[in-house]
């Protein structure tokens, strides 16, 4: 299938899958393979590569990310029976202030997914996230839109995250990634500054899994303080700067091309499972601090059991996302681009957009955006056909493609069910709070690169 028709069917599959979850309660693992295999046959995809397809898809989004939560949710589920958690809450909240705790988690968010995926840095923050509320009586919901938030916000606009890095060298600007990151970092402010609004607007508004009431807060939390004291600051902190550190750094020798000694060592530790594995074992270090290491085998006991939906929601929508691309979407995308390329520096962000809505990557989304646009000093790419030629508006098309690529997520989107599942929202939910929530960050980031190009392109 080709053409028009292809655009169509994939509307309708995306709002028969959201009714199936959400007005019919069919399990989103169920509805999600349901409706992938579905829209595979409708479209062409021979029945006999079917079983491939899903096979693929299912495999690679655990292969990317799978064990990633798994040792994440294992350190956050260390640091939760330890008191690790709400020592780190203490710090931040005194650092920033009882009265902001969403700001607080945000700007941790904004910071961490600098150098680690958004999906790594939820995982990682939300213990953190879940101890803030408990102590400062934060809404849940509220304090989860604010992390996603922060953690989105980087993960599309600034390097070394490696979807932005590829769109810049994509485009010729991979010898002016400070410019790329000092802009990126600009183009972040106001859809943060509205992510945090609309975080606390509707937060009050909706009741996640893991939310109780202010009294069952301040009493959970003096029971906790009466039980035990409270681990060091350090050790507390380890399990989470030191998988951030490690991929921080791998980061950094990537982007520097450095080939010299240690860089293979440098870029091993930093890969997220090793980065997380040694997170990991810091855990165990605080587990013997707090002289809690008995309870060891029965807390990764109780984390297989918590990331195991998680973890088969997330394939499904890899195998929806495998199914889209292999039935011709994004070649039928390059083959119309021509048509669209009418609307100038909102070309790259509507073909961006559209590539994450369709398939749920915002890596893909940035590097296929950016491939499409090519060069900024060839003379046959689109870039030159858009009259994008100027090294300050090749460093905008990278960020219109970055705020493409967060608008929006949803339930083909690995983080949409990390936010979702790990912040205690069903699926209907989510699709109140993060794919509004992304949309508004998204249509502001292209709104700032509108208005940046006026003046500087």
């Amino acid at each position: 299938m080709s053409g028009i028709m292809l655009l169509v069917v994939f509307v309708i599959s995306i709002i028969v899958m959201i009714l199936a979850i959400t007005k019919l309660n069919v399990h989103p693992f169920l509805a999600i393979m349901g409706i992938a295999l579905i829209m595979g046959l409708v479209v062409g995809i021979p029945m006999k590569d079917m079983p491939g397809v899903i096979g693929e898809g299912f495999s690679a989004t655990f292969a990317s990310i799978g064990i990633v939560i798994i040792l994440g949710a294992l350190i956050g589920s260390v640091l939760e029976a330890t008191g690790g958690a709400i020592k780190l809450a203490d710090m931040v909240v005194n650092a920033v202030g009882e009265k902001r705790p969403e700001l607080a988690i945000m700007i941790m968010g904004w910071i961490v997914s600098v150098p680690v995926f958004c999906d790594s840095g939820f995982v990682i923050l939300n213990p953190i996230r879940k101890a803030m509320a408990r102590k400062t009586g934060a809404s849940s919901v509220a304090m989860t839109i604010a992390l996603s938030a922060g953690l989105y916000s980087t993960h599309v606009y600034v390097p070394p995250t490696p979807g932005p890095i590829a769109a810049a060298g994509n485009i010729g600007v991979e010898n002016n990634l400070l410019m790329v990151i000092v802009m990126g970092v600009l183009v972040s402010i106001p859809g943060m500054i509205l992510a945090y609004l609309f975080a606390k607007k509707i937060g009050p508004t909706i009741k996640s899994s893991d939310e109780i009431s202010n009294e069952k807060i301040m009493e959970d939390y003096k029971k906790i303080m009466k039980e035990h004291e409270l681990p060091n600051g350090f050790l507390s902190l380890a399990p989470i700067i030191v998988p951030i550190i490690l991929m921080a750094a791998s980061s950094i020798v990537q982007m520097a091309k450095y080939t010299g000694t240690g860089s293979n060592i440098i870029m091993f530790l930093g890969t997220p499972v090793i980065a997380l594995a040694a997170g990991v074992i810091f855990s165990v270090f605080l587990l013997l601090s707090t002289k809690t290491m008995d309870k060891f085998n029965k807390i990764t006991e109780e984390t297989l059991r918590t990331v195991g939906p998680i973890l088969f929601i997330t394939g499904a929508g890899g195998v929806l996302g495998k199914v889209i691309s292999t039935a011709g979407f994004v070649e039928y995308i390059e083959a119309n681009a021509e048509v669209l390329s009418k609307v100038g520096i909102f070309f790259p962000f509507l073909i961006s957009a559209i590539l994450k809505t369709a398939q749920g990557s915002s890596t893909v989304a940035l590097t296929t955006t950016s491939a499409i646009m090519g060069m900024y000093t060839d003379p046959h790419s689109m870039m030159s056909a858009l009259g994008l030629t100027s090294p300050m508006t090749a460093v905008l098309v990278v960020l219109a493609i970055g705020a493409g690529a967060m608008t929006v997520s949803h339930a083909n989107d690995s983080y949409f069910w990390v936010v979702t599942n790990l912040g205690g929202l069903k699926a209907e939910e989510g699709y109140k709070t993060q794919t509004p929530m992304t949309l508004i960050m998204g249509l502001a980031g292209m709104a700032t690169v509108f208005v940046l190009n006026m003046f500087l392109g």
